[in-house]
């Protein structure tokens, strides 16, 4: 851990068990106290290569979730448009910048899609 994110450990040890000095611990103490931190602490959350909490992920999963059933009550829901952008997609890295298209028709598509693949448009 101390390879990993000395900073973490130093301030993780120093909230929960009031220790500032680590390197005053024996070895098999410090390990002990380390394994006794919560899986949201800074150095769990380093070690795994987590950015955010379970707690935060889900809060904005619910937060995405409510906001798409709010927008599917409203005149912009019922035509598919203006759709909310969801928070949670760009927390876990899946945010893209190209936005979705929709089409009315399928001669619409396929002109689109002759557009895109280098044909007629």
């Amino acid at each position: 851990m101390i390879r990993c994110d000395e900073t973490a450990l130093i301030c993780d040890f120093a909230e929960v068990y009031h220790i500032y000095d680590y390197r005053s611990l024996p070895l098999l103490t410090a390990a002990v106290y380390f394994m006794g931190l919560r899986q949201d602490s800074r150095c769990k959350m380093a070690i795994s290569g987590q950015k955010y909490s379970f707690d935060t992920l889900l809060a904005a999963m619910i937060y995405d979730k409510l906001a798409w059933l709010q927008w599917a009550k409203t005149k912009d829901g019922a035509k598919g448009v203006n759709m909310p952008k969801p928070i949670a997609a760009k927390l876990f890295g899946e945010d893209d910048d190209e936005e979705t298209q929709g089409f009315t028709s399928i001669e619409e598509f396929e002109a689109e899609r002759k557009r895109i693949m280098g044909g007629e448009s």
